[in-house]
């Protein structure tokens, strides 16, 4: 009979998986909405509010359970995912006419995300009843039901890379809403009677609703988004992005991918761009260029030109800071680390370089330069230039080629993976692991070049280039890193020259002279005390735990990066934010560094306390009634119970996400194997649990201790683990990260039907308040996790998780002790 009724719900499994996924697949879309719309510290935001409209979802079950009870299960589910379907396009209709700002003003944050916490919770708040009614009500085994669940949040990373490949964000979420019309449909028949408990039919009104209603919506949403993908982007799109209007009348071209959105403007007549022009160079020297403006989630630009190979004057190059390295050199063989428009490509080429290798991680830029732009940007026809797409520290790890120049020039995007904000796409290329393998792949003699902002009175992120060189020159046994590193600077940029030997003097002599000449600085030189006080501290470092003191003592952070801290971009210390008054010292200074940081950091501040009131006010408030009259260690320990495994599943789960998403390298590889591994191997361990409950005392010490150990030794042996397979190709660095992840997931697995399990046994009044403590605790937990993970290590997070998980263990034996007095 069992086997009979799992068949006969096999519509029912297939409608969960859909919506489960089409969850998963809205909340990384909403991400990088998110971080098109705002900033990429804030689109964490989007797993904070897809967790508290779950939760409140489950909690309307609960307080309308007679209404719920009273009408068949299958004509229930389909209803809410009819209106699930269309729940997720008013949404999204409303999010892409919204102001989304990040400032410092607490009333206008406050206003204004309190706004997005409606707009944004509302589809999930529907999908929160689905799945709700799904887990609790079938006669069908609960582990089996929730690792359902779990199998189609997998399945919805690997949907979003698939959408995201053939058409724009807005249009993909009109798929969603395809996709859960077909759920809805699924869902009418797919539960026999004897799979649900007796009800009667819908009201006459809502049947007519679910029978005819889902169908339409399916052929509907499939036309729209045919439609809007068609016209994209005149057509459904976000309206204001980065507090400025949108204008897709001056875009020539938009494309997406599952990690970024890239504008290519209409072309324009003008003076060639440079990034740091010399102070000696007058419009005069440029020469007029027709140019797109190529642009990252409306934030970061590369440029590219229009050019006839052979015929146009290149020689405007020299007068770019960002190439004062090829003063250092005489040609041979160069690598390009992010290849964008191809501008670092032609510096190249004109200092007289034979062979280049652009490696880019972006498919979209190769994809215009190999072809829509070919014909008048040819960079691809070069002599001796190759374009390839790969994660470029990856690719360093992995190829054996040396070069006699590497260069990295402005590489950042600023845009939020899928995997989750303060992943960025470039997070992996300024640590102390990346830099061993980009300097051991250069010649004798050979440099490796990095263009960071910098400011005179204020060094930046120029300054913690130098840091992390040196730390990673003592790495690789260097004893005097001094020797190997030059600094040279126009007025917002320097450029860090890093040798793999001592720099010779004839190539320190060749930097000098072209910088006298185009009016460059230099600030940081072999044998010359800085002039700036924080460059001379630096300087001053004679080992890697020196270079981690002066995060300690100056207002920006300059110790060196490392892969359990890859924050680069992130320079405010912790310490700072115990000094407002510095701070908006600082903020008045208009250092656009330090500010970008401080304004980031108190948004993030305020989303967490928002997030916080949304959970109290809607989730545990109204949930509170269902444990006032239940027994005193039920309430206690059910609470910490739940609430523990919600803050610790979700410290590690973004933890892993963070770490294996640098060894993996390319976000798409981080989407589907970190974040859809953590699923799906919770799900496994959901289903094993039903296989292999937890009945006995020494089975939970058992869990509880081998959970805690696991996740509290990942900072302990991972480091060790990549480096062994760090130049190893993705096919081996795929399996290595999912045989890390999945004994996590199975072990954490276990947790919320176990609890569930040991709560029901002793009373299953009170569910709906644990679900309100779960969800409420995973809320919390994503935007705290961000926080101490860029304010201190990704390591504490792994450690918060473990101690979470090892103090289970008392409260899960006093919950089997009470359920077997109860018995």
């Amino acid at each position: 009979m069992k086997n009979f009724l799992e068949r006969s719900s096999l519509g029912f499994y297939l409608g969960l998986a859909i919506v489960a996924g089409a969850v998963l697949a809205l909340q990384i879309l909403h991400t990088r909405f998110l971080s098109v719309a705002s900033y990429y510290s804030l689109a964490f935001f989007a797993i904070s509010m897809a967790m508290l409209g779950l939760t409140l979802g489950a909690l309307l079950v609960f307080a309308a359970k007679g209404w719920f009870d009273k009408f068949k299960l299958n004509e229930v589910l389909s209803l809410f995912t009819t209106i699930l379907s269309l729940t997720i396009a008013i949404s999204l209709v409303f999010f892409l006419t919204s102001i989304v700002t990040a400032g410092t003003n607490l009333f206008i944050n406050l206003i204004v995300w309190g706004n997005l916490v409606v707009i944004l919770a509302l589809p999930y708040i529907l999908a929160g009843i689905v799945i709700s009614l799904a887990l609790t009500r079938p006669r069908l085994p609960i582990g089996k039901i929730y690792a359902v669940d779990l199998f189609g949040a997998s399945g919805g990373c690997f949907a979003v890379l698939l959408l995201l490949n053939f058409m724009d964000g807005v249009s993909a979420v009109f798929a969603l809403c395809t996709l859960t019309a077909l759920a809805a449909i699924l869902f009418a028949n797919g539960l026999n009677q004897a799979a649900q408990a007796k009800g009667n039919s819908l009201p006459t009104a809502l049947d007519r609703f679910t029978k005819k209603l889902p169908l339409r919506l399916l052929v509907l949403f499939a036309l729209v988004t045919g439609i809007n993908a068609s016209f994209y982007p005149n057509s459904a799109r976000l309206i204001v992005e980065k507090q400025k209007l949108a204008t897709p009348s001056e875009q020539e071209g938009i494309y997406w991918n599952s990690f970024s959105r890239v504008d290519v403007s209409k072309p324009f007549l003008g003076t060639a761009g440079l990034h740091g022009p010399g102070s000696l160079i007058t419009f005069d020297d440029l020469p007029i260029i027709n140019t797109r403006d190529l642009r990252m989630d409306a934030g970061a630009n590369t440029l590219i030109y229009e050019f006839s190979l052979g015929e146009t004057d290149l020689s405007f190059l020299e007068y770019d800071v960002v190439n004062i390295g090829y003063f250092a050199t005489d040609g041979g063989r160069a690598a390009v680390i992010g290849v964008g428009g191809g501008q670092d490509i032609l510096s190249a080429h004109y200092f007289g370089f034979d062979e280049i290798t652009g490696v880019e991680i972006n498919p979209i830029f190769i994809d215009l330069l190999e072809n829509r732009y070919r014909s008048i940007s040819p960079i691809a026809d070069l002599p001796g230039v190759e374009l390839v797409v790969d994660e470029a520290r990856a690719w360093f790890a992995s190829n054996q080629q040396v070069f006699d120049s590497i260069q990295m020039s402005l590489i950042d995007t600023w845009a939020a993976t899928g995997v989750g904000a303060y992943s960025l796409t470039e997070n992996g290329l300024y640590t102390i692991e990346a830099w061993t393998h980009f300097l051991s792949r250069l010649n004798n003699g050979g440099v490796f070049t990095v263009a960071r902002w910098f400011a005179p009175n204020n060094p930046g992120e120029a300054g913690r280039t130098i840091s992390l060189a040196k730390a990673t020159l003592f790495g690789m046994g260097v004893e005097n890193p001094d020797a190997h590193i030059a600094l040279i600077a126009s007025e917002q940029l320097a450029t860090i020259v890093v040798g793999r030997d001592a720099l010779t003097p004839k190539q320190i002599s060749s930097m000098k002279e072209a910088a006298d000449r185009i009016g460059f600085q230099v600030v940081y030189e072999p044998g010359i005390e800085p002039e700036n006080q924080i460059l001379r501290e630096i300087k001053s470092a004679q080992s890697v735990a020196e270079l981690n003191e002066l995060a300690k003592h100056a207002t920006l952070n300059f110790s060196p990066p490392t892969d359990s801290t890859p924050f680069f971009f992130n320079q405010l210390p912790a310490s700072s934010l115990l000094n407002p008054f510095e701070l908006q010292k600082q903020i008045a200074s208009g250092d656009g560094v330090l500010s970008g940081n401080i304004y980031a950091t108190i948004v993030l501040l305020c989303i967490i306390i928002i997030s916080a009131a949304s959970v109290y006010f809607t989730a545990v408030l109204p949930a509170r009634s269902s444990i006032l009259n239940v027994e005193k260690n039920l309430a206690m320990y059910g609470t910490l119970f739940f609430l523990l495994i919600g803050l610790g599943f979700m410290f590690v789960e973004i933890a892993l996400m963070q770490r294996l998403s640098i060894f993996l390298g390319h976000p798409v590889y981080g989407l589907a194997i970190a974040l859809a591994g953590i699923i799906l191997s919770t799900g496994i361990g959901s289903a094993l649990s039903e296989r292999f409950p937890l009945k006995l005392r020494s089975n939970i010490y058992l869990w509880t201790a081998g959970t805690a150990i696991y996740l509290a030794l990942f900072p302990i042996w991972l480091p060790s683990l990549v480096q062994i397979f760090d130049t190893s190709g993705i096919t081996v660095r795929s399996l290595v990260s999912l045989l890390v992840v999945f004994p996590a997931g199975l072990l954490m697995g276990y947790g919320f039907p176990t609890g569930m399990r040991l709560v029901s046994a002793i009373n299953g009044t009170p569910t709906p308040w644990f679900w309100a403590v779960n969800g409420a605790a995973g809320v919390l937990a994503s935007g705290l996790a961000i926080f101490v993970g860029t304010t201190t290590s990704i390591n504490n997070n792994f450690f918060i998780g473990a101690a979470c998980y090892a103090l289970l263990a008392p409260l899960a034996i006093s919950l089997l002790r009470t359920a077997q007095e109860k018995v």
